[in-house]
């Protein structure tokens, strides 16, 4: 019984990756991979949003850094390291996957601008722009394609990006046994 066992689950990858992709199967591919193509753009319109609604002028000069250097690092890499794309194709931009840059770099800032709250749904977009990259259609991109993605996306938005404060400075007061103590404190 445990031979059986064994020959099944050793024969799994080769049923799954051996078949014929069905109509079916073709549409919810091309269907994931066109999601991705529109939602990489979601958390960057967000977080312009999001500076907007708060008159964030200092955000937005951030937002400008952070997404411009994810694009720059983005097809530097991509021009620079030339790996060929998993489906076979030879235009050798496949590492880092852009898509998944943008989307991470968006949704990095929204976290980090504005905290976990507006950046848990942002990240699920992102991290859902990533899968549609591995299994799209055309099979554009692999694991390391995406990882290099995330990286330079979160990287980029980590370097130029501070924590949103609508109040910089704070005034205490504490008071006893007849001692008081005001204190004021600036944040930058």
């Amino acid at each position: 019984m445990k031979y059986i066992f064994n020959i099944i689950v050793g024969l799994i990858p080769f049923i799954i990756f051996s078949q014929e992709d069905s109509p079916s199967e073709i549409r919810r591919e091309t269907n994931l991979e066109v999601f991705g193509d529109y939602a990489q753009h979601a958390p960057a319109l967000t977080s312009l949003i999001m500076i907007i609604a708060n008159k964030d002028k200092k955000g937005l000069w951030q937002f400008t850094k952070s997404y411009g250097t994810t694009l720059a690092l983005t097809y530097a890499l991509k021009y620079g390291i030339d790996k060929p794309r998993p489906d076979g194709r030879t235009d050798g931009k496949a590492f880092p996957s852009g898509h998944t840059a943008v989307a991470f770099s968006g949704a990095s800032f929204i976290q980090r601008r504005y905290g976990w709250s507006y950046g848990i749904p942002a990240y699920a977009i992102a991290g859902i722009v990533a899968y549609t990259r591995i299994e799209g259609i055309n099979d554009r991109h692999d694991g390391w394609d995406v990882l290099g993605g995330i990286v330079v996306g979160v990287g980029s938005t980590y370097l130029f990006t501070t924590p949103y404060q609508k109040e910089h400075y704070e005034l205490t007061f504490s008071g006893k046994n007849n001692n008081y103590l005001i204190g004021l404190t600036y944040k930058f």
